[in-house]
């Protein structure tokens, strides 16, 4: 009789040591799957951070360009205000810009060519974006 309760206990030991080893299986495999979907996840964020760290690289270079050539515009417009002292149009040039005026009323107002106007208008802005 203590051999056949022996038996059956270890009949029970075993069908719980199979089950038990059927759930660390199915866990295990589960794990596996989350692991997975983890890494994906990880390999598409790690691509839009490449991606928006090339945008900001990209947007940087371009600002530097931009400052490169909005740079020398004061000087230039100092010097084609100072090529005619006679002439106040320059002044008034950007006392109308300052007022909303576009590049064809400056070239009508003023007596400024298209270039003329569009520099002192691309420099108006400017010194408003830098402030």
């Amino acid at each position: 009789m203590l051999a056949a309760a022996l038996a059956l206990a270890c009949a029970v030991l075993g069908w719980t040591c199979h089950r038990l080893a059927q759930r660390l299986r199915q866990e295990v495999e589960a794990q596996a799957a989350r692991d997975a979907v983890r890494d994906q996840k990880f390999k598409e964020l790690a691509r839009c951070l490449e991606a928006y760290l090339a945008g900001s690289v990209r947007m940087g270079e371009e600002l530097h360009e931009l400052r490169r050539v909005v740079a020398p515009l004061p000087d230039k417009l100092s010097q084609l205000e100072q090529r005619d002292p006679s002439n106040l149009s320059f002044s008034q040039a950007a006392r109308l810009v300052g007022l909303g005026a576009s590049v064809d009323d400056l070239t009508q107002s003023c007596g400024l060519t298209k270039a003329e106007a569009e520099l002192v208008s691309k420099l108006h802005q400017a010194r408003k974006d830098h402030d």
